[in-house]
């Protein structure tokens, strides 16, 4: 299977979840399972439409972000976490949102528009290409969408590359326990539905680390059932720092 294949089938997909407001992700007893619920205090400081059950976290809870600094969205979809991201960051500050579905990134724009989020800024993009200068993030978050990406290891490149020296990663994502098959490998169902493209979760770390990130490691973790009786399914929240 090339990558571009799955780029493009996760594309569509998530092209359609945004016109139509629905989330494959939430369809499967898999994530609800996984799903790190925002508390109901969260949910009411951002617009309704931009919760669009894609997640597999909250990164925003535990990425302790300061006001005027400068917050990176990968993969931000609906928005939900750059809205929150900038209620924490405040005016001075500044989130942006890379998401490489048009339609995504449309959607995210209206409500910003519509809810007047000046600090808010929401681009297209391929996170394993990001549309971002060099050295000029505070930190990087990302909810369930890093596992969707074929080449991880550049997305971490990208992301390293995009920080200022001493620039933090906070990432909710979803890991294995355990090796998958290969006929969960090679389904493209199953990459869009945030499964067949999950890193053992080691090796997940390791390729954070080789890249360049210092004191990586998982701040938070929940773990549901075996995936098709194969695999261990995690969604963690992982932290690393840029020297």
């Amino acid at each position: 299977m090339q990558q571009k294949e799955i780029k493009n089938f996760v594309r569509k997909r998530y092209g359609k979840i945004a016109m139509e407001a629905i989330s494959c992700c939430r369809s499967t007893s898999t994530d609800k399972a996984l799903n790190l619920r925002y508390t109901e205090e969260d949910l009411k400081r951002v617009p309704e439409n931009s919760n669009m059950g894609l997640g597999c976290g909250n990164p925003v809870a535990l990425a302790s972000l300061k006001e005027g600094e400068t917050v990176l969205d990968l993969g931000s979809g609906g928005g939900i976490d750059a809205f929150l991201a900038a209620k924490r960051v405040g005016s001075q500050g500044k989130v942006i949102g890379v998401d490489m579905t048009e339609e995504m990134v449309k959607k995210a724009k209206e409500t910003a528009a519509k809810h007047g989020y000046g600090n808010v800024e929401f681009k297209l993009g391929d996170i394993e290409g990001l549309p971002i200068e060099d050295n000029s993030i505070d930190i990087i978050i990302s909810n369930c969408v890093i596992n969707l990406a074929p080449d991880k290891e550049r997305v971490f490149q990208e992301a390293y590359r995009v920080l200022k020296p001493g620039g933090r990663i906070m990432i909710s994502d979803i890991v294995t326990e355990g090796e998958l098959s290969e006929e969960v490998k090679q389904s493209l169902e199953a990459w869009a539905g945030c499964v067949a493209g999950a890193l053992e979760k080691d090796q997940y770390l390791a390729l954070i680390k080789r890249v360049g990130f210092r004191n990586v490691a998982i701040v938070s973790e929940r773990t549901s059932g075996n995936c098709c009786l194969i695999a261990k399914i995690a969604s963690v929240q992982v932290q690393g720092f840029k020297p």
